[in-house]
């Protein structure tokens, strides 16, 4: 395989965050292999994709920011430590795609919630919708 396409390079990006915040201590290509080669609809023989390495280390570097922006829209009482790690990461995808890639806010929405479908429940899909929609697309 040549390139990821736009949607593997998310989900490769969430897996990938996913797997560092589990073990903040592994170097971020190592985890990038991993999930490049534990994925069956990837064949990947080339060096790590540079895009992909980009956006993970993009997505950990401004993780606190995300996660400053997150906390500002979560209910009173509810702290960032409360909320369901996956959700945080793919909140987090979408946050650097649209702060730092210049990706359109409602594209970066939609590509999160198909990633939540695969990785999460209704609910947390319902609580990542309104999260985004008031952090990235204030006023629409």
């Amino acid at each position: 395989m040549a390139s990821l396409n736009r949607h593997q390079l998310r989900q490769a990006a969430f897996q990938s965050v996913f797997g560092l915040a589990m073990n903040p201590d592994a170097q971020v290509e190592a985890v990038v292999q991993q999930v490049l080669d534990g994925d069956p609809e990837i064949t990947w023989e080339d060096e790590l994709p540079t895009d992909l390495l980009d956006m993970v280390n993009g997505i950990v570097d401004h993780q606190d920011e995300f996660d400053l922006t997150i906390s500002e829209y979560l209910a009173d009482g509810w702290t960032i430590d409360r909320l369901n790690l996956a959700d945080i990461v793919l909140m987090r995808v979408a946050m650097y795609e649209v702060k730092y890639a210049e990706t359109p806010a409602k594209i970066a929405v939609n590509e999160a919630l198909q990633l939540a479908h695969d990785f999460t429940d209704d609910a947390s899909r319902k609580f990542i919708n309104g999260i985004l929609n008031k952090a990235l697309t204030p006023g629409e």
